[in-house]
C-alpha cells in the first residue's frame, strides 16, 4: 500500500540542537542516534552498554559522534547527573526492557526499567532550565487487548496481560502524572509515542522475528515460528522515528499538542507473522520455516492494530513504505552488510529512499 507524502523531520530544526537520547545503544536508539546526527544535532546517550554481538551501534561508531554514557535509568542519581550536566533541549526516552518473553523471565527488573526509569527521567526534567521537549517512547502494547479487530485509540482502556504490556501501560500513567503535576506548569512539552511492531536493519535482538530469521537462515537452520498467525502493525524502523522527530518539532512550537500519539499503519496494513515470514523469503536462497511446530510460551497478544488517525491529522505523519517495501528493505540491510557494505551507508541509503518516497 502506497501511501502520500506528509512531514519530514526537518534538519535546520535539528541542527544545533542538544538532544538526550536514552536507550542510544539499542537497535532503535542508534538508527535515532545516527539520523540525529548526521541532521547536526549534539546528541547525548545514555544507556546500558551494547547486549548482542553485532550491535547496530558499534557498526554506526556512535561513540565517536555522540556524547555517550553507559549507565542504568534504574539509578536514579545516574540519570539525574546525565541531564544536569548535558542539559538537553530535547529528550527522547528510548531507554526500556522492551521484549514481552523476557519479561516473564524477568517481571521485577521489567517494571524497574520501564516504570522507575521514566520516573527518573521525568523527576531529573523538573531541575532542567534548557529542556522545552520529552517524547517518551512507549508500545502499541499498550492497551487493554481485547483481541478485536477494531485498531485502538488514545483514548482506549490501558492494560497488559503480560508483565512487559502492564509496565507499559503502567509508564503511560507515570508520564501523564509528572506531565500535569511538574513539567506542564515548568515549560516541557511530555508526549508519550505509542509505536507499532518495527523491522528494519541492525537488530540482532533474541526472540525478535527478523533477527531470528535472519541467524537462522545465515546458519542454514531451519526457523521456527511460534504463532504463524499472530497479527501486528509492522513498520520500518524509520518510521516511528521519524514520528518521534516531527512530534518534538511540533511540541517545540506548540506545547499545546502533548498528550498520547500513535505511530503505526492503518488497520488494513497489518498482517501475520506468516506472510511478513513469506515476504523475507524470498530474499535468502535457502530459507527453511517451520510453522507453529514449538512450543508457543506464554501468553502473547495474537490481534493488535492501532489507529494512528490522530499523528496523521496533526502531525501530518504516516506510513511511507509498504509492508512489502519494508520486509524487502530489512533483508536487503542484512545481506548487503554481510557481504561487507557500511552499516552507515546502509542506513543513509533507507532514510534517504523514505524521505524520497511519495
Amino acid at each position: 500500500m502506497a501511501v502520500t507524502k506528509g512531514s519530514s523531520p526537518n534538519p535546520g530544526f535539528w541542527r544545533g540542537k542538544r538532544v538526550l537520547v536514552t536507550g542510544h545503544t539499542g537497535f532503535k536508539g542508534a538508527w535515532l542516534t545516527h539520523w540525529l546526527s548526521t541532521m547536526g544535532a549534539e546528541v547525548i546517550g545514555l544507556s546500558l552498554a551494547p547486549h548482542t554481538s553485532p550491535s547496530l551501534y558499534q557498526l554506526l561508531s556512535l561513540d565517536r559522534r555522540c556524547t555517550s554514557r553507559i549507565g542504568d535509568i534504574r539509578d536514579e542519581s545516574t540519570v539525574r547527573n546525565t541531564v544536569r550536566e548535558s542539559q538537553p533541549d530535547v529528550v527522547l526516552h528510548l531507554a526500556a526492557q522492551a521484549l514481552v518473553r523476557a519479561s516473564y523471565a524477568s517481571p521485577v527488573a521489567t517494571f524497574n526499567t520501564n516504570v522507575m526509569g521514566t520516573a527518573h527521567v521525568l523527576e531529573a526534567l523538573r531541575d532542567c532550565q534548557r529542556c522545552r521537549v520529552a517524547v517518551m517512547v512507549t508500545t502499541d502494547k499498550v492497551y487493554r487487548n481485547r483481541e478485536w479487530v477494531w485498531p485502538y485509540r488514545e483514548e482506549d482502556p490501558l492494560g497488559g496481560h503480560d508483565p512487559y504490556s502492564a509496565s507499559k501501560a503502567a509508564c503511560e500513567m507515570v508520564i501523564e502524572s509528572w506531565r500535569l503535576s511538574f513539567l506542564e506548569a515548568g515549560g516541557i512539552a511530555v508526549a508519550s509515542a505509542r509505536a507499532g511492531n518495527v523491522i528494519g536493519g541492525g537488530d540482532w535482538s533474541e526472540n525478535r522475528l527478523i533477527p531470528d530469521a535472519v541467524r537462522a537462515w545465515q546458519d542454514n537452520r531451519t526457523l521456527d515460528i511460534r504463532s504463524p498467525d499472530a497479527v501486528r502493525p509492522w513498520q520500518h524502523v524509520i518510521e516511528p522515528l521519524a514520528g518521534y522527530l516531527v512530534l518534538a518539532e511540533h511540541l517545540w512550537h506548540t506545547p499545546e499538542l502533548a498528550g498520547s500519539y500513535n505511530f503505526g499503519p492503518f488497520a488494513n496494513a497489518t498482517a501475520p507473522v506468516r506472510e511478513v515470514i513469506e515476504l523475507a523469503r524470498q530474499t535468502f536462497h535457502r530459507s527453511d520455516v517451520a510453522y507453529g511446530q514449538v512450543d508457543a510460551g506464554p501468553h502473547e497478544a495474537g490481534l493488535l492494530a492501532l489507529d494512528p488517525s490522530r499523528a496523521k491529522a496533526i502531525l501530518r505523519v504516516q506510513q511511507r513504505f509498504s509492508l512489502d517495501e519494508s520486509v524487502r528493505r530489512t533483508m536487503g540491510w542484512y545481506l548487503a552488510q554481510s557481504q561487507g557494505q557500511p552499516a552507515a551507508e546502509l542506513c543513509d541509503g533507507d532514510i534517504a529512499a523514505w524521505m524520497e518516497a511519495a
